[in-house]
């Protein structure tokens, strides 16, 4: 079936000497992968290597069998074209960060066209500002809801948080219950938006505790997440 779509790119892994193998979250298919050849040697190709960088906005064309296996690729070309995304040393960590995150997450080839308006709109608000330490806590926060396990926020006063319920609670029930900073920082990013979130004033500890214990709670939700090898970069960024 021949379709034409928005998609972001989430990885783009080099396969043997000149060949490309791109996934991309796609606004009409969910997750997709296809395979370039000759891209990373070819001066008159069709497409060139720069098109697939991380987090990349694109229109593409491309033939899906939806058999689970590589697409075909017949046409990209850059729809949204950033102004500091992929040049700025600290956004260029966070891009692999985040990218790296949603390759993990998200698997569904399926639309889900709120899930890519927010990827969409998030990304260009990060390539726009500059106050952005706070900025992937909030991502992967906000991401949850898309996601399916976001915290239940109707009762935010109670004492604890449970990670793999989900929810506030009077009394701390398990081991996945968590208490003190990390459970204060957690109820004021739920009132925060993207402009508000440099307004909280988190030192290295504080931030990296944070962002450990998000992971955390995507391991408990989605199977099979990893946490991403750029975790170590992006802390030693902001520290």
């Amino acid at each position: 079936m021949l379709v034409n779509t928005e998609a972001i790119v989430i990885s783009a892994l080099k396969y043997g000497e000149a060949d490309l193998i791109v996934k991309a979250y796609t606004l009409e298919s969910g997750v997709r992968t296809y395979m370039l050849r000759g891209v990373l040697k070819s001066k008159k190709g069709k497409f060139k290597a720069s098109l697939f960088q991380l987090l990349t906005q694109l229109e593409i064309v491309a033939s899906h069998k939806d058999k689970g296996t590589l697409e075909y690729l017949k046409e990209a070309k850059v729809l949204h074209t950033y102004q500091s995304l992929h040049t700025n040393f600290i956004k260029t960590s966070m891009v692999m960060f985040l990218a790296e995150v949603l390759k993990n997450a998200i698997k569904e080839e399926e639309a889900n066209p709120h899930l890519y308006q927010y990827l969409k709109i998030s990304l260009n608000w990060l390539d726009l500002h500059n106050s952005i330490a706070n900025f992937h806590l909030l991502f992967l926060l906000k991401l949850s809801r898309y996601l399916g396990f976001h915290p239940d926020d109707s009762q935010t006063n109670l004492p604890y948080f449970n990670l793999l319920d989900g929810v506030f609670q009077e009394i701390k029930t398990n081991q996945y219950c968590i208490e003190g900073e990390n459970l204060i920082i957690l109820r004021q990013f739920l009132d925060l938006g993207f402009n508000d979130s440099s307004n909280l004033k988190l030192n290295q500890n504080s931030r990296n505790s944070f962002l450990n214990m998000l992971i955390f709670y995507y391991e408990l939700h989605i199977e099979g997440f990893r946490k991403p090898k750029s975790l170590a970069v992006l802390n030693e960024i902001f520290s």
